[in-house]
């Protein structure tokens, strides 16, 4: 192998750069700040293999894995983990995320268990109070969300749902010719 600038070979250059040699508890600012981009580059490069809802959407499912990722990538810069178990892990559950998202595509059931359903809370302006009990939101909580989307009341809304993400959308009642 050839050596690495000042007579070492490479791969003891790279253990030096990113503290691998000294164990995982003592580790440098230097080294610290070499994992970091190494996990930073690594860990962009495991998320673009997933798909683009991964953090797009924010689904229970999509939020679960990105803290457990920053986790275990944080871990892995301060030393607290080895770098390639924790680069492992990670790709580990990225690849599963992506087969449960395919299984989901694929199937209503996979799709309900991993990101959930979506429910009707309102409809034809009946408010739905068990379904939005089950869902653990009070009238405020509603209101509140009305009032953020600019209405002052559900009267020119035909229905309102929760979404698989936890958002309440709305839909508006069809206006009337000449109305």
């Amino acid at each position: 192998m050839n050596p690495a600038p000042g007579g070492m070979n490479w791969n003891d250059a790279w253990a030096a750069l990113l503290g691998l040699s000294s164990g995982t508890a003592h580790i440098d600012m230097g080294q610290a700040a070499a994992r970091a981009a190494l996990l930073y580059v690594a860990t962009l490069a495991l998320i673009r293999l997933g798909k683009k809802r991964f953090l797009g959407r924010g689904t229970p499912f999509d939020v679960v894995i990105a803290i457990v990722i920053g986790s275990i990538a944080a871990r892995a810069i301060v030393g607290g983990s080895p770098i390639l178990p924790s680069l492992a892990a990670m790709a580990t559950l990225i690849a599963l995320h992506w087969l449960f998202s395919l299984g989901a595509m694929h199937s209503r059931a996979i799709g309900a268990l991993v990101k959930g359903r979506n429910r009707v809370l309102v409809c034809d302006g009946v408010i739905d109070h068990a379904a939005m009990r089950d869902e653990h939101l009070t009238m405020h909580d509603l209101e509140e969300d009305l009032r953020e989307r600019g209405y002052d009341s559900l009267d020119r809304i035909a229905m309102v749902r929760i979404e698989r993400n936890g958002r309440l959308s709305f839909v508006e009642k069809a206006k009337q010719d000449g109305a």
